[in-house]
């Protein structure tokens, strides 16, 4: 797993086509984009993910993801899911695989 620094470009929290409630960070690292997201939003830890993940940025508000810069961690640079979202210096990390799975 490696980490690399990202800038949220833009963010979408909303319904998407198949009239699901998701959200998705679409992040540039590397002259290259990847999106960080998608995930099934609904019940409490639903809730509490959209919060984990303001708080692991170090915002307040949707809005305010816009432009931060955050860590990756993946399994190579060029390939692979985003496995977590950390913050940009401080060791604050959210992960969705163990925040649905624990």
């Amino acid at each position: 797993m490696i980490e690399i620094n990202a800038q949220i470009q833009s963010t979408m929290l909303g319904i998407e086509d198949h009239r699901i409630m998701t959200f998705m960070l679409y992040l540039n690292y590397n002259s290259c984009g990847q999106g960080f997201g998608g995930y099934v939003l609904k019940g409490d830890k639903s809730i509490e993910a959209i919060r984990k993940i303001l708080e692991t940025v170090g915002v307040s508000k949707w809005e305010d993801l816009k432009g931060k810069y955050v860590r990756i961690r993946k399994p190579d640079t060029y390939t692979g899911t985003i496995q977590s979202i950390g913050h940009i210096v401080e060791d604050r990390w959210w992960s969705p695989e163990e925040h649905w799975i624990s």
